[in-house]
């Protein structure tokens, strides 16, 4: 039986995977929060990437919204842009969904392949940070090289 990788591991693998040369950087307090990892990794909020799971409310298909930590998802406007409306799953979906628990989501790594939006307000950064699967650990990329990787369409993702 082959040993499970850790959420750190699998982003590692997957970021090699995607041709991102990225270092993942395990910090000594939580990155749980936009706050936090901003705090953490000395940075804006604005160039946190908040990786949020939802669900199609039609497709049932699980979404991926690559967000600015500094925004807030406005829903209507979000629908408008994908076609369809969207549901919050609970913990043990987005777990189950991408292997990682909420705080520690990556943009990269999940269980589940999953249609992935870029919020179009993390471009105005040269530099992003995002969770890597523990909510220790997170590490920075271009932001056009993130949607590149993922094939994230990019969308304003606020009104």
């Amino acid at each position: 039986m082959a040993e499970k990788l850790s959420g750190i591991d699998r982003v590692r693998l997957a970021a090699t995977d995607l041709g991102l040369a990225v270092e993942i950087v395990e910090m000594p307090g939580s990155t749980r929060t936009a706050e936090d990892a901003a705090a953490a990794c000395g940075c804006a909020v604005g160039q946190i990437v908040k990786s949020l799971v939802f669900v199609g409310a039609e497709t049932r298909r699980p979404l991926l919204l690559l967000v600015s930590g500094a925004n807030r998802v406005d829903e209507t406007g979000v629908r408008a842009a994908i076609g369809e409306a969207l549901e919050r799953p609970d913990a043990t979906y987005v777990r189950t969904t991408t292997g990682f628990a909420i705080g520690g989501v990556a943009p990269i790594g999940h269980e589940t392949p999953m249609v992935t939006y870029l919020d179009r307000d993390l471009l105005a950064f040269e530099t992003v940070w995002a969770a890597a699967g523990s909510p220790k650990a997170v590490f920075a990329v271009a932001p056009a090289q993130l949607a590149a990787a993922t094939g994230a369409t990019v969308i304003a993702v606020t009104g």
